[in-house]
């Protein structure tokens, strides 16, 4: 990653706190450069009505085992007994181009790539409360009650990890935490230009 002008934006929190929808709010404004949300790969089976390509890139383990040898990722985690990644290539030319780099990653993974990327700001997404994180996530109706568990004891050690990350959002008005992850980006962006 060595454009000079190029930024890469970590975001992470936990499963349920509504990242990606408020990612794509944030995508719809004008933060003064091309943005390019990473879709990340993974071993998981699709959720409803998630798109191939558009939300993940679902594969088989032994192709993303594959893909990791070979060192195609950026980053890489198991979570919740699956595999994500985040392929480096449209990474890499999005910041070539002087663009914003968007990835929604888990906490292992922003360390995975905080060691390998010099530059890089770092976000962490909370919900208004512990409460509300566990509703959206029952809401959801996608996952058993053994998996709902897991990810809630998961996001009680993500929120005591939360000190590591450059800026906080919570999110609980999607319109305000997407104009606040703009303003993050603006920000950064004129830092890197000083």
């Amino acid at each position: 990653m060595t454009n000079d002008t190029g930024l890469l934006l970590i975001i992470s929190g936990p499963s349920g706190v509504g990242k990606s929808t408020v990612i794509k709010e944030m995508m719809k404004q004008d933060v003064g450069c091309h943005c390019y949300f990473s879709v990340s790969m993974t071993t998981r089976v699709p959720r409803g009505s998630e798109v191939e390509g558009v939300h993940y890139h679902f594969v088989s383990e032994q192709y993303f085992l594959e893909t990791m040898q070979a060192g195609l990722f950026l980053e890489h985690a198991k979570y919740n007994q699956n595999y994500y990644g985040t392929p480096m290539p449209p990474i890499q030319d999005c910041i070539n181009e002087g663009g914003c780099a968007i990835l929604d990653i888990d906490v292992q993974g922003m360390l995975q790539v905080r060691e390998k990327v010099q530059r890089c700001a770092t976000v962490f997404m909370t919900p208004p409360d512990f409460t509300s994180l566990e509703n959206r996530l029952r809401e959801r109706k996608t996952e058993t009650e053994e998996h709902i568990q897991c990810r809630l004891a998961i996001a009680k050690s993500e929120f005591e990890q939360a000190n590591l990350y450059d800026y906080m959002i919570v999110n609980d008005d999607i319109q305000t935490a997407a104009k606040d992850l703009a303003a993050i980006i603006r920000a950064e962006k004129l830092r890197i230009l000083r």
